[in-house]
């Protein structure tokens, strides 16, 4: 299958471009959507032309939407300590998650921040090319069943080492109606936030503001190294100097950009402030 070849088609046709995504990444995908709908190239082709509606479903399936509460607890444990110092004096906290499928990870950041005491001074963005990631978002509705799990992330991250201090309950921040396996992000925590659709491959940066904090994890593993490195570039030109970038924990940078972030556990400082001290 030239997969290539549909991917300029898709490309011309729609508001899409896949072409830099990884070879083997990208052809699976397009051979499951193949086989799953019973099409063959040409037929994908002229659906792609005339058919909005199979478009955005067809983007919906290609796209890779895997997230949970506090994935790799490690990470957020780190941060949790991290934000102690680094944002404590800050009046306003930017932070954009980009690529932020479904939400748990931004919900999770909010979580921490207000343990923190610094919730009131957050503006919070998630974006996403999935337009139903994005509802999902925005709902803060999550299966419970499926899901058990997040509580013990959660307890992981903020109950771990309470050492006889009060632990801090799940339901503090969720509620879990296991009649209808429902777990539902409480109302307080699910209007902070900002959800809005945003292409990171096509379209340029929609904020004017700069941040503090960008997440993107397991986002660029899906992308070339060409790729790569314009989001890289876009991440370094929105953060502050001395803000950080936060990646999926088999996610790097590479050399030109090694001079312009310093690695501090999982969190890639934008160079030339704070000297790692926090």
């Amino acid at each position: 299958m030239d997969y290539k070849n549909y991917l300029q088609h898709l490309k011309k046709h729609t508001r899409y471009d896949f072409s830099g995504y990884s070879d083997n990444s990208i052809h699976r995908r397009i051979q499951k959507v193949l086989t799953d709908h019973h099409l063959n190239v040409e037929q994908l082709i002229e659906k792609t032309k005339y058919d909005q509606l199979f478009v955005e479903k067809m983007v919906e399936e290609i796209t890779v939407n895997t997230t949970e509460l506090f994935r790799n607890p490690e990470v957020w444990i780190d941060l949790y300590h991290k934000y102690k110092s680094f944002l404590k004096n800050k009046k306003q906290i930017n932070i954009w998650h980009a690529g932020c499928s479904s939400g748990q990870e931004v919900y999770s950041n909010l979580i921490i921040l207000n343990e923190l005491g610094l919730l009131d001074r957050v503006k919070i963005v998630g974006t996403d090319l999935n337009i139903k990631m994005l509802s999902a978002s925005k709902k803060g509705r999550y299966n419970y069943k499926f899901n058990r799990q997040y509580i013990e992330n959660f307890n992981k991250v903020l109950n771990s080492k309470k050492n006889g201090s009060p632990k801090v309950p799940f339901e503090k921040y969720f509620t879990i109606n296991e009649q209808e396996d429902c777990l539902e992000v409480n109302d307080f925590l699910r209007a902070i936030p900002l959800f809005r659709r945003h292409d990171l491959v096509q379209e340029k940066i929609p904020f004017y503001n700069k941040f503090d904090v960008i997440f993107c994890r397991n986002v660029l593993i899906y992308f070339n190294a060409e790729l790569q490195s314009k989001i890289i570039q876009q991440f370094y030109n929105q953060l502050f100097v001395g803000g950080i970038m936060i990646l999926g924990n088999h996610e790097g940078i590479n050399g030109f950009f090694k001079t312009k972030f310093l690695k501090n556990g999982p969190a890639f400082v934008k160079n030339n402030a704070y000297h790692l001290k926090y």
